[in-house]
């Protein structure tokens, strides 16, 4: 993995953990705004809407470099229309970006898959 496509990756991961947490304020605020007279979902749906642009730009960008599979694609792109699904998205950029590094290592070392 190149430094680019790594570095796609890691802004994606960074910015889905606000998006998720930005989604469910924005519920919240919605409810208290129905059920009290507290309303900050201008405030709220503003946040949210700024972090979930900049997640599908991230993620076009991350699809670009990544040469994501369509299902890779579609999953990490329905991650920001569900609540708390950018912690699932983290989480598994996580994952692959750890993986990423243990097999760029195993290739510099020249160990072989068996």
């Amino acid at each position: 993995m190149d430094i680019k496509t790594a570095s796609a990756l890691r802004r994606l991961r960074l910015v889905s953990g606000p998006e998720a947490i930005s989604f469910l304020l924005l519920l919240v605020c919605s409810v208290l705004k129905r059920t009290t007279d507290f309303n900050a979902v201008p405030v709220m749906g503003a946040v949210h809407g700024f972090l979930f642009v900049l997640y599908v730009l991230f993620w076009a960008d991350a699809w670009n470099r990544a040469k994501w599979s369509p299902g890779s694609a579609a999953f990490y792109f329905a991650m920001s229309v569900l609540p708390a699904g950018g912690f699932f998205a983290e989480r598994r950029l996580k994952r692959e970006a750890e993986d990423a590094v243990i097999a760029s290592r195993a290739r510099t070392e020249g160990v072989v898959n068996a």
